[in-house]
């Protein structure tokens, strides 16, 4: 097989010290005629699961990007930092003090939920078509606007004045370097992020990454496919290539009320998966449950 043909994803082990972007370069030089993107920057300080996407698997970035994040981390408590992790210049508090453990976890829990979180400063978040980080290094001033993000769960591990670890799952968008700085402000003490490492992507854990010393042809065995890119969404499966062939040419379909969808309940609007009896991923497409129509959004097999 051409490097050129290779379709999917790879889950990376992200190494401490290491940019998302040097980790890209890395699978390039694996698959020279490939042209790899990731779904979610991890900080150089940060450790864990990257995605990295081949081939047609790049279209469906944004679909992994709005999967569901799991991370571990140790926060320290009692000081600030410039980045808001400990790469940055850290300002021990004054005002610090041993926090019960009751109060840090009444802190916590007000940051589970639909919050709006403020961006770090040294973040990839763009200012007037500019990313905030270039601003902050030049000690420029960044204002950066509250977004909404939602925390689904933090879990408190262990507690030990002023080190705490916790297990944080999050949708798209949270930073757990806010996180950390909000929960110092709440207590009054202050507060950055340690140690950081991402478990958990959607269905890519940590437990199937591999790392940056494995061979080309390692590599490649450990290719996921791209069907894994679309777990979160609704699946329909099309079970006729007429139907297929269509879709394919960007053509919507009428779904006549007899139709089988053989997986199941599908929501009355929205976007779907859309595979064929072999189980292949042949799309992305929009599922209008009154009108029964199929329209499509971005197809990933060729017309035949």
């Amino acid at each position: 097989m051409k490097d050129e043909e290779l379709h999917g994803f790879l889950v990376i082990d992200k190494p401490k010290g290491m940019t998302s972007r040097e980790v890209v370069n890395c699978v390039q030089d694996w698959f020279p005629e490939s042209r790899p993107g990731h779904a979610g920057t991890l900080d150089p300080l940060a450790t864990g699961v990257l995605v990295v996407a081949l081939g047609k698997a790049t279209r469906l970035l944004e679909y992994v990007q709005n999967m569901r994040k799991v991370y571990r981390a140790t926060l320290c408590l009692g000081a600030r930092s410039a980045t808001d992790d400990a790469e940055g210049p850290i300002t021990p508090s004054s005002e610090a003090r041993p926090v019960p453990e009751a109060t840090l976890r009444e802190s916590l829990a007000k940051l589970v939920g639909e919050i709006h979180q403020v961006p770090p400063a040294f973040s990839a978040v763009k200012v007037e078509g500019r990313r905030a980080w270039k601003a902050a290094r030049r000690r420029q001033e960044v204002e950066l606007a509250p977004r909404r993000v939602v925390v689904y769960r933090i879990d408190l591990l262990a507690y030990d004045w002023p080190k705490l670890d916790i297990e944080v799952e999050c949708g798209r968008g949270t930073y757990i370097r806010a996180l950390a700085r909000d929960l110092g402000e709440q207590l009054g003490v202050g507060g950055y992020v340690e140690e950081l490492r991402r478990l958990r992507v959607g269905p890519f854990r940590v437990e199937d990454a591999i790392t940056l010393t494995v061979s080309p042809e390692e590599a490649r065995a450990a290719l996921r496919p791209l069907s894994d890119g679309v777990m979160e969404l609704p699946r329909l499966t099309l079970a006729d290539s007429d139907r297929i062939h269509r879709l394919c040419q960007g053509q919507r379909l009428i779904l006549p009320p007899e139709y089988d969808v053989p997986t199941g309940a599908l929501p009355p609007a929205g976007e779907v998966a859309v595979f064929d009896q072999q189980g292949q991923l042949v799309g992305i497409a929009h599922w209008d449950a009154v009108s029964r129509q199929l329209a499509p959004i971005k197809i990933l097999q060729p017309c035949s």
